[in-house]
């Protein structure tokens, strides 16, 4: 018995690589060093060494909404979300992506849905402006089903020290501002998959009040807010930012806080997408539970004097995003939610 027979294909191996490479080397930039191939990517920074750089490092994954791809068998848009859960982590801290790593774990490597898969990865490189130097695929027969996959991404950005935005200058009555998400993102599926399913012929309904199919709405692809974010950081006094992942507002919004400083956020600031209204009512959940588990509409939350607000907002939405302004920071600790249902 050979590798091939225990269920290892080297030569897929080969030609995926092959596939891939035209949209990895797409991402490059002018600091990417050497080629495809070597056991580590090379990535200068010389471009950045003025002050006192630091890098900033951040990994995630696309989690069990990998189960909608493999329903719809749609795999050029979920690298789009691995890419996304990095990225808009380490833009909180004020920091430029640079570079980024994937990996990717198959039952069985088909060469051409690989490619479909790094396709969706370099697009979410190219959308945050950082380059995809290097990856792993790993054929693991006997582990994941056969045509099934796992995917998970590491990204490494630079700030100089002294722009590092690190919530320590946040004050009571400094504003919240909320940057609108494309839909649920990549957070919370396995209560989402419980709620509508895994029946493709339900799933390919078409929904009237999404303006597309089930399936469509849940495969959206997680919005990037890198090169909005950076170019405000540039131009505004940004205090803090928040990435809404899993947890939601609750959990996520006080991660950029100091101690003693908590938030009021009014819910009615902004229209809640669609999606999540189909999830309230499936779920029965109350809005405190929902706000604690979803993004519910809002992608990333940014903290910003008073003063600037309105101009901050202004820019926002000059960049293409819509922006609310959502709350403030008060006394106190955690995340308290104004205008909910009980």
């Amino acid at each position: 018995m050979d590798y091939k027979e225990a269920g290892v294909d080297v030569t897929a191996g080969y030609k995926a690589v092959e596939l891939m490479r035209r949209h990895v080397k797409s991402t490059f930039d002018k600091n990417v060093l050497g080629d495809l191939g070597s056991f580590g990517g090379f990535y200068s920074i010389g471009d950045y060494t003025s002050g006192e750089p630091v890098l900033v490092a951040g990994t995630d994954g696309v989690g069990t909404k990998l189960k909608y791809a493999f329903i719809a068998d749609k795999h050029d848009t979920v690298g789009i979300d691995c890419v996304a859960m990095c990225v808009n982590d380490v833009i909180c801290q004020g920091a430029k992506p640079l570079l980024f790593l994937d990996y990717m774990a198959v039952g069985k490597l088909f060469p051409e849905q690989a490619e479909k898969i790094v396709s969706g990865v370099a697009e979410g490189c190219r959308q945050s402006g950082c380059a995809l130097i290097g990856g792993e695929t790993a054929e693991m027969p006997g582990f994941y089903s056969v045509g099934e996959y796992d995917l998970a991404g590491f990204c490494v950005g630079i700030v100089d020290k002294n722009k590092a935005i690190t919530g320590s200058d946040i004050k009571p009555g400094d504003a919240l501002i909320g940057l609108r998400a494309s839909g649920i993102h990549s957070n919370g599926f396995s209560l989402v998959r419980k709620l509508f399913g895994e029946d493709k012929k339900t799933l390919d309904a078409f929904v009237p009040k999404l303006g597309k199919t089930l399936l469509e709405e849940v495969l959206t692809p997680t919005r990037i807010y890198v090169k909005t974010a950076l170019q405000l950081i540039k131009n505004y006094p940004v205090k803090g930012i928040a990435h809404i992942t899993g947890g939601g507002f609750i959990e996520n919004v006080p991660r950029m806080f100091p101690d003693g400083i908590g938030c009021e956020i009014d819910v009615k600031a902004y229209d809640r997408l669609p999606v999540f209204d189909m999830l309230k009512e499936k779920s029965a959940l109350a809005d405190s539970k929902l706000y604690n588990t979803f993004n519910m509409g809002i992608g990333l939350v940014l903290c910003v004097p008073e003063a600037a607000a309105g101009d901050v907002i202004k820019a926002a939405e000059a960049l293409g995003e819509k922006a609310y302004r959502i709350g403030k920071t008060v006394e106190g600790s955690g995340v308290k939610l104004l205008g909910i249902d009980k």
